[in-house]
């Protein structure tokens, strides 16, 4: 007997509006074969990147990553390591916790829109807020630095919004829960509505739609550097490392404009950065004049600044070569790595 595309679908729907790409199990047996299904849509851990809302990628760094000009991601982060480790652990919390029933998934994909895809934590079997309804919600797992509580005092910060939102939109769920542990040892949750966000889910549809048309159609999307709130620099450099690891010849730049833009505002920023560092060091030389013999200078009861000892442990690596050179050939590492180079020339063109 033939199966049907329409028969297959239905028997992988996880939602009456998202069918299974690939379950949990696949996707921890085979890392490889869930990285690569990633491509073929955009995912709730991407949408953050896509609206700038992510330090770790942009819309750019997306659009390569789904073109495969990028390597497969390789081991994790120790944080990203640590935080898949310790997801069962806080999905479990949560459960008991909310006397909940809970199951991995996998990688889904919205039925209406294919490209529209998300990885869910968990399915909720039996969400707290209402027992008697079965598999109508989701979790979502969060491990943050202490240093991020802040962003949590209100709900869930701006990049973990979006990326529920996401996982709503493609599910058709009305709502999802959030479990996070700050710190280690600070566990909050949370539950984000999707009747609460119906504009901003709106707009991360059709921001999503939008770069996969550019995806589909090879049109790289164009970085607004003049914007308000420009692209993060981290990111970006990350990027053309990763795409053109290794560098040879010459281009010409005579009528790239924007390259001479960018070559100018560089120096600029050198500028202000040399001027400021002379003027921080010539402050400080008059706070030591203003300090006499003492060591602390008080405004009132408050110390206002004062100077104090410090150590700092350096090695001598030409003493450390030439007596001890096992020792030195097993602990000493070369980094290489890459340096912009401006020829003397063009700075003194641009100041002049």
């Amino acid at each position: 007997m033939t199966t049907t595309t329409h028969e297959t679908t239905a028997r992988r729907r996880v939602t009456p509006a998202a069918r299974l790409v690939l379950s949990a199990e696949h996707m921890e047996r085979d890392r490889a074969a869930w990285l690569n299904a990633r491509r073929s849509g955009i995912g709730s851990s991407d949408i953050a990147a896509v609206l700038g809302l992510s330090r770790y990628g942009n819309a750019l760094s997306v659009y390569h990553d789904k073109r495969g000009g990028l390597p497969l991601e390789s081991d994790d982060s120790e944080p990203a390591l640590w935080g898949r480790l310790d997801e069962e652990t806080l999905a479990r919390e949560w459960a008991r916790r909310n006397r909940s029933v809970i199951r991995k998934v996998g990688l889904i994909a919205s039925v209406e829109r294919p490209w529209q895809m998300c990885s869910l934590d968990r399915r909720v079997l039996e969400c707290p807020l209402n027992r008697e309804t079965r598999e109508a919600c989701a979790l979502e797992v969060k491990h943050r630095d202490k240093m991020k509580s802040s962003q949590w005092r209100a709900g869930c910060p701006d990049d973990v919004l979006a990326q529920v939102l996401w996982q709503m939109d493609a599910t058709g769920f009305d709502h999802l829960h959030v479990a996070v542990r700050i710190g280690g040892n600070d566990y909050r949750q949370f539950t984000v509505r999707a009747a609460d966000h119906q504009q901003t889910i709106a707009d991360l549809r059709a921001a999503g739609a939008s770069l996969w048309q550019r995806i589909a159609a090879g049109r790289p999307p164009v970085l607004d550097f003049d914007a308000d709130e420009p692209p993060h620099a981290d990111p970006l450099i990350d990027l053309y490392r990763r795409l053109h690891p290794g560098r040879d010849g010459v281009i010409h730049i005579d009528r790239d404009f924007d390259a001479q833009d960018a070559l100018g505002d560089y120096l600029d920023e050198c500028a202000k950065e040399s001027a400021a560092k002379k003027a921080k060091k010539l402050a400080y030389a008059r706070m030591l004049g203003s300090l006499g013999g003492a060591q602390t200078a008080a405004m009132g009861d408050n110390v206002a600044f004062s100077i104090e000892p410090t150590a700092t442990e350096r090695a001598d690596l030409e003493r450390l070569r030439e007596r001890w050179p096992e020792a030195y050939a097993d602990c000493v590492q070369t980094a290489v790595g890459t340096r912009l180079n401006i020829p003397k020339r063009v700075r003194e063109e641009h100041t002049a």
